[in-house]
């Protein structure tokens, strides 16, 4: 029988490189795809050994013919798109370069919608297929920043969407939305973290576990950790202004996009 295959964006670091050893361990074929090809070579040869077999395919997802190679890969057929890919900047959206706040949208949501549209049609052939979309909490919390937060609810809205519509084909797509993970995301973006509270972070394959029994278990959006999970349902029962204020305290709004 020939292996399940999971293509996955972003696998180089953080939670796209526990998806990726995950995977791995379960049998998967894998399709690592990322910029660095460096990174992608040494992590390709820690996987081969537990991998059916590990593919690197490099692609800038900001580049639109590197996302059409992306697409062509996927419209092959995989059973598990990961669409991890994606980045933060520091700086108020005012002093931005809007270059960079383009390219930004174009790997957290162009990117997004492009390889989950080449992947779906070969998953509803075979009537079974998981799309996985890495957001945030950010997407659901207000006052986290502007357009990463604003391109992480599009991921959030877009997956509820799709899980609608997909209904009865065997085909699920999820949207996984964690808070602070030690990662180094924040690092990359220049977003100094110091002062947020232990408790708020959370650990690469706790998030990675976790969302996968939620998406075992049919949940369309997965929150790992239950201090997230009490901060989002605290965030929809209380007024947004009310929510923003506690946001701004706690981990503060400016300095960020």
């Amino acid at each position: 029988m020939p292996r399940p295959v999971a293509l996955i964006t972003g696998p180089t670091s953080g939670i796209g490189a526990g998806y990726a050893r995950r995977y791995a361990r379960d049998g998967y074929d894998l399709v690592l795809v990322a910029r660095d090809v460096d990174r992608l070579t040494r992590l390709a040869g820690e996987l081969e050994g537990e991998a059916g077999g590990v593919e690197i395919l490099p692609a800038d997802l900001a580049d639109p013919a590197d996302r059409g190679k992306v697409c062509d890969r996927l419209a092959a057929g995989v059973q598990v798109l990961v669409n991890n890919a994606g980045f933060g900047t520091s700086g108020d959206f005012w002093t931005i370069d809007p270059a960079l706040l383009q390219s930004q949208l174009d790997v957290n949501v162009t990117a997004v919608m492009h390889l989950t549209r080449a992947a779906l049609p070969p998953m509803l052939d075979a009537g079974a297929g998981t799309v996985i979309n890495i957001a945030s909490v950010a997407g659901l919390v207000p006052g986290r920043g502007s357009t990463y937060s604003a391109s992480k609810a599009w991921v959030i809205s877009f997956s509820e969407g799709l899980a609608v519509g997909l209904q009865g084909t065997g085909v699920g797509v999820h949207a996984v939305c964690p808070g602070y993970v030690r990662t180094e995301f924040h690092t990359r973006a220049g977003i100094e973290m110091a002062k947020l509270p232990s408790f708020l972070w959370l650990e690469v394959d706790d998030v990675v576990t976790k969302s996968l029994a939620d998406i075992a278990g049919g949940k369309v959006i997965s929150v790992p950790g239950l201090q997230y999970k009490a901060i989002v349902t605290a965030g929809r029962m209380i007024p947004r202004g009310l929510a923003r204020a506690a946001t701004r305290r706690v981990g503060g709004g400016r300095g960020r996009t």
